[in-house]
């Protein structure tokens, strides 16, 4: 007479321990293999791509590779229905809980490294914080779900309370959402000198909330990241060249080939610096005390202390040029003339006069 137990044979059970046996040393041998291979490939590579996938690999359980492998086992077996079901509902529980293990461990493996200049941690912590906790809700809910219980009242009651919790700290949670909108948008990052409104300053610190500058005259100024968003913000670090425009202010009384010299003596002053690119000098007016020449140029760097060393050797350099050529510069003045005859106006009169022209 055969032996049976739970209605199968001895043969039946030999073959399916090997097949748990085999399975597992099978999937075991898998994992190790890929890890070597990935981790013999990680250091030759220039992405985290495979320091991620070899992470991953090292959280590979054994207890959930003997329960897929038992699954596996249990085919081999004549087992009743709801035997069958009790064995498919752990298999896929442990192969979800692996899923969201292997998940969990590439989040937490993004938030730890660290790229050169990158000073966005602590809005890394918290996108992968609140990425973990929606994979290990949905990971629970589909436990759940698998084990035949019913979610659908649990998931209504989690959105009611998590619009009840959006309303009570809306102002937060536009400032937080503001600081991932920075993180992946990247406006601007730390150490930019950026212009908003009329703050100027280097950014030193972005975080949950709020983003803080270093203003020019040393004090810190603090925007919430909601209103900073809102705002226009000048990225001075990231421009490739500078515009410079700037008048010059000739005297009236100039002759005609010293105006006509003007324009080419600019062009000379300015080519004459490396990193600056002449685009031109024009009579553009006449004023009520000037004949007045606009000058453009591009210096070719956002570098401002080079530029101003650029602008300050120009103007050095125009003012020589002008004393040469006895071309005068003008400033504000005013002439009174006086007629034959007539009593000279009264003195307060005359510095009156003289006052409305002077800046």
């Amino acid at each position: 007479m055969d032996f049976t137990y739970l209605n199968n044979t001895l043969e039946s059970w030999a073959i399916a321990l090997a097949v748990l046996v085999g399975a597992t040393l099978g999937m075991h041998a898998l994992r190790r293999l890929a890890l070597h291979k990935v981790q013999a490939l990680a250091p030759r590579s220039p992405t985290m791509a495979d320091d991620l996938v070899a992470t991953m690999l090292c959280k590979t359980y054994l207890l959930i590779i003997l329960i897929l492998s038992a699954y596996l086992a249990s085919l081999a077996l004549e087992l009743t229905t709801r035997q069958h079901l009790v064995i498919s509902r752990i298999a896929i529980a442990a192969l979800i809980l692996q899923l969201a293990i292997w998940g969990d461990t590439l989040l937490r493996a993004w938030r730890d490294h660290e790229v050169a200049g990158d000073g966005r941690k602590t809005s890394r912590t918290i996108v992968c914080f609140l990425l973990r906790l929606t994979l290990w809700v949905v990971a629970f809910l589909m436990v759940l779900d698998n084990f035949g219980f019913n979610i659908t009242a649990l998931v209504a009651s989690l959105g009611v309370g998590g619009i009840a919790v959006a309303l009570a700290v809306q102002n937060i949670l536009g400032d937080l959402f503001a600081s991932l909108s920075i993180m992946l948008d990247k406006p601007f990052e730390i150490g930019d000198f950026i212009i908003v409104g009329d703050v100027l300053g280097s950014v030193e610190h972005i975080g949950l909330k709020t983003t803080r500058l270093r203003g020019l005259g040393g004090e810190q100024v603090i925007f919430s990241n909601g209103d900073l968003l809102k705002s226009r913000i000048h990225n001075h670090k990231r421009m490739e060249t500078r515009r410079v425009a700037f008048v010059l202010r000739v005297a009236y009384g100039a002759s005609d080939a010293q105006l006509t010299r003007v324009p080419q003596l600019i062009r000379e002053v300015v080519e004459a610096e490396p990193m600056a690119a002449f685009e031109r000098a024009h009579f553009f007016n006449y004023g009520e005390w000037s004949l007045n020449f606009e000058v453009v140029y591009h210096f070719q760097s956002p570098d401002y202390i080079g530029h101003m060393d650029t602008q300050q050797a120009i103007l050095l350099e125009i003012y020589r040029r002008f004393e040469r050529e006895q071309i005068r510069f003008a400033h504000p003045m005013s002439i009174v003339r006086m007629a034959d005859g007539e009593a000279p106006p009264h003195p307060q009169a005359v510095q009156g006069a003289a006052g409305a022209f002077r800046h």
